[in-house]
């Protein structure tokens, strides 16, 4: 994966975004669209109908053997092996003192094999954090990251859109499951999930693909008024819908139980898992806790902001 020194990486929609006059920015060492039209517009559009997101810089790695189930649940908090093939589960990988390495989504996709999502920043780290933790076990670990497109449709409309585009049957994908079919006659990884708040869909093809789906889509979509969405839209969507980012509401001095996350750390598994014992101090004896603020004038609490109850500091706004 690219490091901050390296030039940064293009996805494979690079030429889509310059036609549609996207405000490039370079994050996670990807160069990213930030907004095209507007964040508020294009915000509105995927409350409102649908919008379409690239997000070809976030992490893929199969996990996949007889050992792989069991593997997982050693390294990660949650219990993937408890997983029926075709669904998927919001999980962490954590430090040994329970710190967050970063969120993930684990999706089962046979008895054997798994599709771990991590975000761009941190996929590096979790390849590498996997790849030791899963050492000398029966399974192969496979990073296709820089491999992978993912295109996601997010919206009331989205499953309008892309129903008639594949031949997955929508009606029967439930919110947090995945199927293998076609997109605009792709192979694809179609997969109910986002980050949005709103119904909508994540397409995982081979890289060479993704324009395919992304024009498609678009093509397939203007009638119900889709948008291109960029990164801007994609944090006050997430904002908005209360759905943590990892370096905001996640990072290495937090734990799951501290983020009001304690969901995903499944002490009810069998063995032992990284963090277990710092987990269960931390969900007894929480440090700090995320709370939601109530903005009540015209002011924008921003990213760093300390927060005072009189003239105490009690918090920072993340």
């Amino acid at each position: 994966m690219a490091h901050s020194q390296d030039a940064p990486m293009a996805t494979p929609l690079a030429d889509r975004h310059a036609a549609l006059g996207a405000r490039m920015v370079e994050f996670a060492g990807w160069m990213m669209p930030l907004q095209y039209t507007g964040i508020l517009e294009e915000h509105r559009a995927v409350r409102s109908r649908a919008g379409l997101f690239d997000l070809s810089h976030m992490g893929e790695i199969f996990v996949e053997g007889p050992e792989a189930a069991d593997g997982l649940g050693l390294a990660l908090t949650s219990n993937p092996g408890a997983l029926k093939v075709g669904r998927a589960q919001y999980s962490m990988i954590c430090f040994p003192d329970g710190g967050i390495l970063d969120d993930l989504i684990v999706y089962r996709l046979a008895d054997e094999r798994f599709m771990i999502v991590a975000n761009a920043s941190n996929s590096a780290a979790v390849s590498d954090a996997l790849t030791a933790r899963l050492a000398g076990l029966k399974l192969v670990l496979d990073d296709r990251s820089l491999a992978t497109a993912l295109v996601a449709i997010q919206g009331p409309r989205a499953a309008a859109i892309i129903g008639p585009l594949t031949d997955v049957d929508l009606t029967a994908l439930r919110y947090y499951a995945i199927a293998e079919g076609t997109v605009a006659g792709v192979p694809a990884l179609v997969a109910r999930t986002g980050y949005t708040g709103e119904d909508g869909f994540e397409v995982f093809v081979e890289i060479g693909a993704g324009a395919v789906v992304w024009d498609a889509l678009m093509a397939a979509g203007k009638a119900e008024g889709i948008v291109p969405v960029g990164l801007g839209a994609r944090d006050t969507l997430r904002l908005e819908a209360g759905m943590p980012l990892y370096g905001n509401e996640l990072g290495p001095d937090s734990t799951p139980f501290e983020a009001g996350l304690g969901r995903v750390v499944a002490f009810t598994k069998e063995g032992d898992f990284v963090g277990r014992s710092a987990l269960a101090k931390a969900a007894d004896e929480p440090r700090k806790r995320l709370v939601g603020l109530a903005v009540r004038g015209r002011g924008i609490p921003r990213h760093g902001y300390e927060v005072f109850n009189g003239d105490r500091r009690t918090g920072i706004v993340t």
